[in-house]
């Protein structure tokens, strides 16, 4: 048993290239937070008889008794690499061989992706774990995606491979396609979203190299062709790189002929099979089989040490024997925390390729060079990826990562929002932190100061951070990049007190929620209510139990769940559209205009942006969506909030005194498409074109009082005549079921305006993996209708995946937009019906 203590922890602090921040992903069910426990088995934080059950990383109640992991836990590793390991290390290394593993335990469930994207970005490397029997699903595709956008080097793992041995009865042969299967597939998404001559090179796993590691997390055992490798060089008298390329694809041994080809034949057999596989088969099998002197002989034969606790077991045979034996000969910890040490990166190598990513500022100040060389005497650079509750309610520790620079306890920083813009004072404090620790699973450590490279927590900046944040000394440092979440928050419910005298704590408590999960939102609506709105149901329903238990500690009524839409115009407006001001002495002419089809989406994906070179954007715009140049040279301005995926474009000629009104139509523009004219929902996907103004010859005539509500009217006068329509979300969900249940699905979907887009079989088992769209409206309670109809073998993962036009027109009484509009205003508190255009548009 390796203990450590606190101080061993922070010398090794200073050894950065001794470092590794890595994070588990995977799909949901895969065996993470399993596999987590022989890691911290192996540095002596739990018994080893525990490892596969304990779950060490899923700390909360709700969490050990749904067996599905929440929140993303870290904690820190010290691991000692053997000698022979080290020299295999590429990378810079220190002379010490003693290792800083901080690893992060991520939910694979897809409705708390923002949870991995958190862990993520503090990390450098990642341990993707795919279950063999299942292989790639949609969340280990969303996921591997998420990674490499960080730049996040991955390596994966094949868990569950005891299931393959013992329920499947897998031969050699299928059991080794099946891994070249899934190693094809992790490339495969690799190469589709890392660019080759990226700054880090080819990241892609590869059995030969030592990257792909094969085991089973709950029995407790793994290896990589590595391990076998050494067992046999002596024997081949062949170096053990080498030995690795001859143990993996088409290399066939001949034990007579003592001869290897690449094509096979009559005695051959694939090196895989022969000399890896084979020697686990015979040691399964004869144990499961109680061949009591075979298994007796072997365990000898191969020189492997049963703990004296388990002799015992040595009598009886069967599975609690076969799970002594494995873990002893092929001890999962060691497999691991060597593959870790030996191919993830340090912060010292991923540094150098992950800060022009990292970094908004100059790629040449201080800050970025500090965080580039990873230097412990440069100013302090750290990002707060999230923030963790205490034990004492209503405070949390920031965590985190160190860039650049030490942080220490009492030391006066710069903390700053994701909105602080350098030389403005918004979002911004200066405070000095109260003290440093050290996350340890459900502990924490206190410890003096953290240099670079490291992961920790701090106490004290919660009050000034909503969710993440960077903090620094620097004086002129910019932002560190805001997290781009592959999940975003479409379903919403209202929340009230049921008593009234309680509403101070449940706003109190809507405060807390909103910092304790990166992704959910808070939102006081207009009408006054609470609106909180997570990724999904399993999202939402965490997250009020959080809210009335732990947040607000009061009960609470919620409303059923509501989904947002989004308006938007499917024609040209009719006519030309003309407000007066409220004095008359002022027109605006303007149309509505729908945008082509995946404009909007490149608007959300920052692909065109307010803050591109104007020439840039209008090239790209007259390129790909045949804009007018002239036309996309002069967008006024993005919206709602300066960002969203609607443009307002003047198309004037020669108009007097036109930029003096500028900011007034920006401003009503704002305005009008955050709160469409139908259900004051948000506008998308709109372009809106001024084609002429009448302005009055007086500066005062012409003031903000009278335009922006003038632009507010034309604009919705525009969207009301050109065809309005909503969009509303739709999910990707991918079901996996047994062929007998296909029939049941496809029932459900239609039953729910789904649309089936895939059906595929997964090789060599029985499932099949049914895509479809389903829109978010219709998802409530899909996963028990389901259920019911598959006899309990389908498993649905809903993913949210794009907008889709809701057909039928808002004015034709019975359409399910109509019903849609009528609910959506009644909730709202807003007369019935569509507004009359008489109310928007004037007569010359």
């Amino acid at each position: 048993m390796v203990n450590f203590t606190i101080d061993e922890i922070r010398s090794l602090m200073d050894k950065k290239k001794n470092i590794r921040n890595m994070s588990v992903i995977a799909h949901v069910d895969h065996g993470k937070s399993t596999l987590t426990d022989s890691l911290v088995c192996k540095a002596g934080i739990i018994a080893s008889a525990k490892a596969g059950e304990a779950r060490f990383t899923d700390t909360r109640k709700d969490e050990q008794e749904r067996c599905i992991t929440i929140k993303a836990t870290a904690i820190s590793l010290f691991y000692e690499i053997p000698e022979k390991d080290f020299q295999f290390i590429q990378q810079e290394k220190e002379e010490d061989r003693h290792f800083l593993i901080n690893l992060i335990d991520s939910p694979g469930h897809v409705d708390f992706s923002s949870e991995v994207t958190a862990a993520l970005r503090v990390t450098d490397g990642a341990l993707v774990v795919v279950d063999c029997v299942s292989g790639v699903c949609v969340q280990t595709e969303t996921v591997l995606r998420q990674a490499i956008a960080e730049r996040i080097k991955p390596i994966l793992f094949m868990n569950k491979m005891d299931r393959a041995l013992l329920e499947l009865q897998l031969d050699q042969e299928d059991m080794f396609q099946t891994f070249q299967r899934i190693v094809e597939n992790v490339n495969v998404i690799i190469a589709t979203y890392n660019q080759e001559d990226g700054p880090m090179g080819d990241i892609q796993v590869d059995p030969t190299r030592g990257t792909v590691g094969f085991g089973a997390g709950l029995h407790g055992w793994a290896f990589t062709l590595k391990e076998f490798a050494e067992m046999y060089s002596s024997k081949f008298k062949i170096e053990v790189p080498k030995l690795m390329k001859r143990f993996w694809g088409d290399n066939f041994y001949s034990p007579s002929e003592k001869k290897w080809s690449t094509t096979g034949g009559e005695g051959y057999t694939r090196g895989f099979s022969q000399f890896v596989l084979d020697p686990i088969f015979k040691v399964v099998q004869s144990i499961m089989n109680f061949r009591k002197e075979e298994y007796l002989k072997l365990i000898e034969k191969l020189n492997i040490k049963i703990a004296a606790e388990d002799k015992d077991k040595l009598v009886e045979g069967g599975k609690p024997l076969m799970k002594a034996v494995m873990k002893s000969w092929l001890p999962a910890g060691d497999t691991l925390l060597a593959m870790i040490a030996i191919h993830l990166p340090s912060p010292v190598t991923a540094q150098k390729y992950r800060t022009e990513m990292l970094y908004e500022g100059p790629h040449d100040d201080e800050a970025f060079l500090g965080m580039k060389n990873c230097d412990p005497n440069g100013p302090l650079m750290m990002y707060i990826s999230k923030m963790v509750p205490t034990s004492d309610k209503g405070r949390f520790y920031a965590f985190g990562r160190v860039f650049s620079g030490t942080v220490a306890t009492g030391q006066k920083a710069r903390i700053m929002g994701p909105n602080y813009v350098p030389g403005k004072k918004e979002d911004l404090c200066v405070k000095a932190i109260q003290r440093t620790i050290l996350m340890m699973g459900r502990y924490v450590e206190p410890i003096e100061n953290v240099p670079c490279g490291n992961i920790c927590g701090l106490v004290g900046v919660d009050q000034f951070l909503v969710k993440t944040g960077t903090i620094t000394t620097f004086e002129n440092a910019h932002n560190l990049k805001v997290m781009k979440f592959s999940v975003s928050p479409v379903v919403r419910v209202a929340v009230e007190a049921k008593n009234p005298a309680d509403l101070p704590k449940l706003v109190e408590g809507l405060k807390r929620l909103a910092k304790s999960d990166p992704m959910v939102q808070c939102i006081i609506e207009e009408s006054g209510e609470h609106i909180v709105a997570g990724a999904g149901e399993l999202h939402l329903e965490i997250c009020l139990k959080d809210l009335e238990e732990d947040h607000a500690c009061i009960p609470i009524k919620i409303s059923d769940p509501v989904v947002s839409y989004r308006e938007t115009v499917i024609d040209e407006s009719s006519e030309m559209c003309l407000s007066k001001s409220p004095n008359k002495h002022n027109r605006l002419y303007m149309k509505a205009v729908p945008m082509p089809e995946g404009l909007p989406d490149d608007i959300d994906k920052n692909e065109v942006n307010a803050r591109q070179d104007f020439k840039i954007r209008a090239r790209y715009l007259s390129e790909k969506y045949e804009y007018d140049v002239t036309e996309a040279r002069k967008i006024w301005c993005f919206g709602p909030e300066g960002t969203g995926p609607n443009l307002l474009i003047d198309c004037t000629k020669g108009v007097q005194y036109l930029n003096e009104i500028k900011d007034s139509v920006v401003a009503g523009f704002q305005w009008a498409t955050k709160e469409g004219p139908m259900a004051e929902e948000n506008v998308r996907g709109v372009r809106f074109n001024l084609y002429d103004v009448t302005l009055h010859a007086d500066a005062i005539h012409r003031g903000g009082g009278q335009i922006i509500p003038t632009a507010r009217r034309c604009l919705y006068g525009c969207i009301l005549t050109a065809s309005p329509r909503f969009f509303e979300p739709v999910y990707l969900v991918e079901i996996q079921c047994p062929e007998a249940a296909v029939g049941g699905i496809y029932g459900v979907l239609n039953r729910r305006r789904g649309v089936v887009i895939e059906e595929t079989q997964v090789t060599g088992t029985p499932m099949f993996v049914v895509k479809a769209h389903l829109p978010v409206n219709e998802s409530f309670g899909f996963t028990a209708d389901l259920r019911s109809n598959t006899g309990g073998q389908a498993f649905p993962q809903c993913v949210f995946d794009h907008w889709q036009v809701l057909n039928g027109s808002p004015t034709d009484a019975g359409t399910k937009t109509r019903q849609v509009l009528d609910d959506t205003r009644k909730r709202k508190g807003l007369k019935e019906g569509l507004p009359d255009l008489d109310q928007y548009l004037d007569k010359l």
